[in-house]
């Protein structure tokens, strides 16, 4: 009995052990299947262009302050209709605008230090004293005096003639004024990178759009044949199934391809400030034309002479050498001047002028240790300062290399993939032409379809990246304002 049970455990362990191993089997052979007949179609997945995307919740580049209101025409929005545009209402820029201002106004409330402090005062004045609370008594002094009254007119005029400390600290306010201006520029550079990457964006997206409605078209037809030839009685109802699927699909990729279309055109009104709910069609296409760029050393000590973060960083640690130096200087004396000139008298025709002049000589000596805490503050600054400097000039190097990289081998992909875009057109009419002759059925048409759909969205995406690797080139530069327009105009 017991080797009876034992031999039935054994059988059901063998079973599940079949069935395990059968099952393995069965989707091994699936996935091969699908490998082989998705080379046997020929259909390569699209390269994937790496979009430079403005997030809203990380850039105010991504953003706009909007002017006007939306009309009910079409807007005709060209590429420099739109970087003058984004020049003009874009977040980010409007914002750098308004650091730049506001560093002009730190520069001049430390000069206004430096400069003379000049104020008037006219008084009126009614006062009575207690002499004796003042301990003046005795001597036939009265305990009270007044009240009596008397009229002052005086301007009052303070100079600093000598102070390192506020030297070095109007110093420095100068050199993060140019900073700041430095850095407008590098925000109008960005908005050119954003508005121009944007653009180029839609434009693809635009051209998918037509790709997917051609395809559309196609997988009609082929449906419509494949209907008429089954009614024939030429080909079976496993062709029309086939290209009934293939419409359909053809048919939800369009809707993908005019959804993601519609949202980009509302990224690109972001981006440049259109009105909410102005509708606008774009005039420019994707253009091609190879660009003959410099060697690597030549761009890079361009990059480094024009670039306006760069230079920007450079002046920010001019700033915080200064600052470091007027906090050293804290200790040291400091000559000032002040006086004061007007008319006294009981009444204004009675008034007599009277002035002071007074010169000090301050010195400090002891402070709490306040003049050691700004130093050390100001020292990490400096060292910050200089910390993001090297940091930048590697990050430039890095962005030119790459740009020059990324140019290349776009421009290489759009010479294969126009080569593809042909021979995909060529292997689709012969395999129209094979299934009209009822030499093969539709699959041979479909997987034909699949190569031409491929060959059109290498090609959409190799011109997009080559015109963005243009931008990119430019920016890293650091000529980009000027450069972009020249890139992108249409030939």
């Amino acid at each position: 009995m017991q080797d009876r049970k034992a031999r039935e455990r054994l059988l059901t362990k063998t079973v599940r052990v079949s069935v395990i191993t059968l099952c393995i089997f069965l989707c091994l052979l699936s996935t091969q299947r699908s490998l082989g007949q998705a080379s046997t179609t020929g259909v390569t997945a699209p390269p994937t262009a790496v979009p430079l995307t403005f997030p809203p919740t990380q850039s105010p580049f991504a953003g706009s302050v909007t002017q006007g209101q939306a009309t009910g025409t079409v807007l005709p929005l060209s590429f420099s209709d739109a970087l003058e545009r984004g020049l003009r209402n874009n977040l980010g820029l409007l914002l750098q605008s308004d650091n730049l201002l506001a560093a002009r106004g730190q520069r001049w409330r430390e000069l206004s230090e430096l400069l003379p402090n000049i104020n008037g005062a006219i008084s009126e004045n009614v006062q009575q004293t207690n002499l004796a609370a003042l301990g003046l008594r005795g001597g036939g002094l009265p305990m009270i005096v007044g009240p009596f009254g008397f009229f002052d007119a005086r301007a009052y005029v303070t100079q600093s003639v000598f102070n390192l400390h506020l030297i070095d600290r109007h110093r420095g306010a100068q050199f993060d004024e140019k900073a700041a201006q430095l850095n407008y520029r590098d925000a109008r550079d960005l908005v050119v990178l954003a508005v121009g990457n944007t653009y180029l964006q839609t434009i693809a997206s635009g051209a998918r759009v037509e790709t997917a409605q051609a395809q559309v078209q196609t997988a009609q037809a082929l449906y419509d044949k494949a209907v008429d030839q089954q009614r024939a009685g030429v080909t079976p109802a496993i062709d029309t199934l086939r290209a009934r699927v293939q419409l359909q699909t053809r048919q939800q990729q369009l809707i993908v391809a005019r959804n993601s279309y519609a949202k980009l055109k509302l990224s690109l009104g972001r981006v440049i400030g259109l009105p909410p709910g102005q509708e606008f069609t774009l005039t420019d296409k994707a253009p091609y034309q190879p660009l003959v760029t410099l060697g690597l050393e030549e761009n890079l000590k361009r990059a480094y002479q024009q670039r306006s973060d760069y230079l920007a960083a450079a002046q920010q640690e001019r700033a915080a050498e200064r600052f470091r130096a007027a906090a050293t200087a804290e200790r040291f004396p400091s000559l000032g001047i002040s006086g004061n000139y007007g008319d006294i008298g009981i009444t204004p025709g009675s008034s007599h002028g009277t002035f002071q002049v007074a010169g000090t000589l301050s010195i400090p000596i002891f402070q709490g240790g306040r003049a050691h805490a700004d130093m050390l503050e100001a020292e990490a600054t400096l060292r910050r300062q200089r910390q993001q400097l090297d940091n930048l000039r590697g990050q430039i190097d890095y962005e030119v290399r790459t740009a020059m990289l990324d140019l290349t081998a776009a421009a290489e992909q759009v010479e294969v993939a126009r080569s593809s875009v042909d021979l995909a057109d060529q292997t689709l009419v012969q395999a129209r032409d094979r299934f009209a002759a009822g030499v093969a059925d539709n699959l041979e048409v479909i997987q034909a379809q699949e190569a031409v759909a491929a060959a059109n969205e290498n090609y959409i995406s190799s011109l997009y990246a080559h015109n963005l690797a243009k931008v990119e080139l430019a920016r890293a530069v650091g000529i980009a304002e000027p450069a972009v327009k020249q890139y992108l105009q249409s030939k």
